[in-house]
């Protein structure tokens, strides 16, 4: 090793140092004020503690807590820490695994013989700023495998013992104090418990987990924490919790009488008349759009010979996450081992393939909205947002390498529609390029990636380049959309493919006279209509566009003498096309009023007796307090024109 080494500052200057200087040496030797104010520093770009050595040349950068990357990852991870240290503080027999940092936060994995409490949450919160208060130091140590081992043998910690186990043997043990408490960490770390912010952290919830994620395993208990920068940061993310909570579609499906699931069918949705509206309003609206686009739609059988599947490569790849259906065949042999399929794209090639195809006919878009099941391990479930029974909104585009740019251009338009027409003004595109791993030829690629790269130019949208992220037989897109407070939802794809063609001996008559493989396109807008109504659920928080709700206008009486009014009145909205209903119990309206605006119906029209004599209805919009009366005929056309769906307005 050399006596001296050279590090580059991010200003391009270099200075010689020691070899085994450490970062927190570089920051004094820069300034007193930095050396105070550094917190780790990235070396090589490698996230760096200010205790370790470096003995190579390299670049430097230190960092301080106005770099919010590596200020939020060690506060995060060193709170993890001090969370642990204050469980065995707290109950000494407890046994600590692993504590990594995750979005937001933090947890940390124990095995403990009695369940934590909401009170144990507090009352480890409490031992947690005492021990931030104590500034206590924060030291590291690399020990050989043989000592650490037989620490943490002779410490009861079977769990570390197994951990250092798994770590390859290049690798170093890294051992960390946070005071008088040890953990096995490959760090950075904070150089003293202070540096945490007491007033930034809060323990969330407690759940089990199995260790190593492997269901023979032992059982533990999961403690969640979040943490920030400022006790400001720390609330706004609160409150953004808060707001989560009541937009949860699973709250909202139940009040608004949507859909529910039950143990017979995990993964699996019962729809309610209320729930099925919606699912079908919108399916007819993507039917309308497809359509429009050139599309052809068709539909595919739901379970499929396992041969397909074989000759497709999922059978190889993808079966842990297939549902296997074996049928005793008369008069065969063996058995008939089918599957439900996953996804849609072999069934559509074997559509494609029926019949001579030329180049005229290219491109042929073909949409399906396929049902499809996948195994989701039941612990993955997720209300609508992750399912084991689903329909995609999914078609293919066949079609020559030249047409892949036009075609990649008018699917971005017409995905930038539908989401303006559902209320999603904001997407990002993401263009993940050629894998290490990869078939095809390098001019394909660049072909291929230019092609898509053009298109989302053309259509003037920014985007940004995810490189090696690509399927190993071509470059995708991913679309990203927004919801109403923040939140980012992977939706839309599309997805070069010249395997599968090629794999299910897809071909075309070229002008030429010769056979050629298509290019498959494989796009989806929407992805599952399950997940995609689940997020709009939430983003609207139950009030969705007046033309998407189930229930559009509950006409409710006032007076029992109003009732055959209320019914005339539900008679001539249905006939305008609206989803109308009456409420003639013999209840207040005041309750009537509340019980219809918990269920998120947007519309009220109250009748009495003055109303019958009048002609007219009372008019109450969700969430609105004044209300309107106005001549039957006249409220008839103002709500039937705002239930017209978007792409019929136009």
């Amino acid at each position: 090793m050399a006596d001296q080494i050279s590090l580059t500052f991010p200003d391009g200057a270099s200075r010689e140092y020691p070899a085994g200087v450490t970062a927190g040496e570089v920051a004094a030797s820069i300034s007193n004020s930095l050396a105070k104010k550094a917190i780790s520093a990235r070396v090589d770009g490698a996230h760096w503690d200010l205790a370790w050595p470096i003995d190579r040349d390299g670049a430097i950068d230190i960092k301080t807590m106005s770099d919010d990357a590596e200020a939020l990852e060690l506060i995060r991870h060193d709170a993890a820490h001090i969370m642990a240290r204050a469980v065995q503080e707290l109950w000494p027999d407890v046994k600590v695994t692993i504590g990594p940092v995750i979005e937001n936060g933090w947890y940390y994995d124990f095995d403990r013989s009695e369940p934590f409490t909401p009170e144990d949450l507090g009352a480890i919160e409490k031992r947690m700023k005492e021990i931030i208060a104590a500034r206590d130091e924060v030291r590291t140590e690399v020990w050989d495998r043989a000592r650490a081992i037989s620490h943490y043998e002779q410490n009861g910690e079977p769990y570390k013992v197994e951990l250092i186990e798994a770590i390859p043997g290049d690798q170093p043990i890294r051992m960390y104090w946070h005071g008088p408490w040890q953990d096995l960490c490959r760090g950075p770390h904070f150089q003293h418990t202070g540096q945490v912010p007491a007033d930034a952290f809060k323990l969330m919830r407690v759940s089990g987990a199995y260790w190593r994620g492997d269901s023979t395993r032992q059982q533990l208990q999961r403690i969640y924490g979040v943490a920030f920068r400022n006790r400001q940061d720390l609330k706004d993310h609160l409150t953004f919790l808060e707001e989560a909570e009541k937009r949860d579609h699973r709250r909202l499906g139940r009040e608004m009488h949507l859909f529910h699931f039950q143990e017979e069918a995990p993964g699996q949705i019962f729809w309610h008349p209320n729930g099925w509206k919606i699912y079908t309003t919108l399916q007819d609206y993507m039917r309308r759009r497809q359509t429009e686009g050139g599309y052809v739609e068709v539909n595919t059988p739901q379970v499929v010979d396992r041969k397909l599947w074989e000759a497709s490569g999922h059978w190889a790849n993808y079966q842990e996450h297939m549902f296997i259906v074996e049928v005793e065949e008369e008069h065969a042999r063996e058995k008939r081992i089918n599957a439900l399929k996953p996804m849609n794209c072999p069934c559509h090639v074997q559509v494609f393939n029926q019949g001579l195809k030329s180049y005229r006919d290219l491109p042929l878009r073909m949409a399906e909205f396929g049902s499809c099941n996948r195994y989701e391990p039941s612990g993955a479930l997720h209300g609508l947002m992750r399912v084991r029974g689903f329909t995609q909104d999914d078609a293919h585009i066949f079609c020559t390498e030249e047409q892949i740019e036009e075609e990649c251009a008018k699917f971005i338009e017409l995905l930038a529609s539908v989401y303006r027409d559902l209320g999603f003004e904001r997407f990002d595109i993401k263009l993940s390029t050629r894998p290490e791993k990869r078939v095809g030829s390098e001019e394909s690629w660049d072909r291929v990636e230019a092609a898509l790269e053009n298109a989302i130019k053309q259509t003037g949208n920014a985007y940004e380049i995810d490189p090696g992220e690509g399927a190993f037989y071509g470059p995708k897109l991913d679309f990203k959309l927004t919801d109403a407070i923040g939140r980012e939802w992977q939706l839309g794809t599309f997805q070069v493919d010249p395997n599968l063609p090629e794999r299910l001996d897809a071909e075309y008559i070229g002008q030429d006279g010769a056979k050629h493989r298509p290019y498959m396109l494989h796009r989806a807008i929407l992805g599952s209509f399950e997940r995609f109504i689940g997020i709009l659920i939430e983003n609207y928080a139950g009030r969705l566009p007046f033309w998407l709700m189930p229930r559009q206008v509950v006409v409710a009486t006032i007076v029992s003498d109003a009732d055959d009014y209320a019914h005339e009145v539900v008679a001539r909205l249905r006939k305008a096309g609206l989803r109308a209903e009456a409420d003639v119990r013999n209840e207040k309206i005041n309750y009537k009023v509340r019980e219809h605006s918990v269920g998120k119906v947007p519309v009220i029209l109250a009748v009495g007796q003055r109303e019958v004599a009048e002609g007219s209805v009372n008019l109450r919009r969700l969430g609105e307090k004044q209300t309107q009366t106005l001549p039957l005929d006249v409220a008839v056309t103002e709500l039937a024109a705002e239930s017209v769906p978007p792409d019929l307005c136009r």
